[in-house]
């Protein structure tokens, strides 16, 4: 018999822990925006398939928090000033100040919960490569995120990559290693290496910096060798040049 949790269906429009976000209508555009930044709003861009674009700004310190928790893959409830119903957006991208800190633009698109959406999802690598025992061997992670489709309800938070298979070099885990179930596709190719278990780049043997030194060193003493004027002999005297 299941479990009664495993019967309930979670409705997007029902789930308690959805992220809410609110925004207004924004009639700066430009180089004006800068001052909405000064009074910690920061302008956004709203768009999506069949949607109207819609130019917005949000309360910068809301929006932060949201950027922190929903990253690319959440959803988000978007509630535009004077409209009774909320959008569903995921995050397409963001500018920021990285000297500054500064977050300078959002873009919002807004997905339709019965029509499928494309887009990258971070990879999570989990478990120990065995191969890694050994100090030889080294971990190349190929890709940091992997292009799915799906429903927007099923987009998942990353996908988890599990390297405990990789016993030595030249083994490699491909896109068509990992499986989402049927509600995710993976759209990248197939044969793509994800990660692969390879010889550590040997280092200059310290033998070779030893004899280089040592040449230096011979080819310097020449040269003083060759510069030194001879020295005279007892009772005789040096010709002047």
């Amino acid at each position: 018999m299941l479990a009664r949790r495993d019967l309930v269906w979670y409705d997007w429009g029902e789930r308690m822990d959805k992220i809410e976000l609110k925004a207004g209508n924004r009639e700066i555009v430009g180089k004006r925006v800068r001052h909405l930044r000064r009074q910690g709003i920061t302008p956004v861009h709203l768009f999506g398939h069949g949607v109207e674009s819609l130019a917005l700004q949000c309360d910068t310190g809301e929006l932060e928090q949201v950027l922190t928790r929903a990253g690319h893959t959440g959803l988000v409830s978007l509630k535009v000033d004077h409209e009774r119903r909320s959008r569903s957006v995921v995050v397409r991208e963001f500018d920021r100040d990285w000297r500054k800190g500064q977050l300078l633009h959002v873009d919002f698109y807004q997905v339709k919960m019965g029509e499928k959406i494309r887009l990258e999802v971070p990879i999570v690598w989990v478990g120990e490569a065995p191969a890694l025992k050994s100090k030889d061997n080294m971990l190349a992670h190929e890709l940091g995120t992997l292009t799915v489709e799906c429903l927007p309800a099923k987009i998942p938070d990353n996908v988890e990559v599990d390297v405990s298979s990789l016993t030595g070099p030249g083994e490699a885990i491909r896109v068509k290693d990992i499986s989402l179930g049927e509600d995710v596709t993976i759209l990248n190719d197939p044969e793509l290496v994800v990660a692969k278990i390879s010889y550590r780049p040997v280092e200059k043997v310290e033998e070779e910096v030893v004899e280089e030194v040592e040449e230096a060193v011979e080819v310097e003493e020449a040269v003083e060798e060759a510069g030194a004027p001879e020295e005279a002999q007892p009772g005789e005297e040096r010709e002047e040049a």
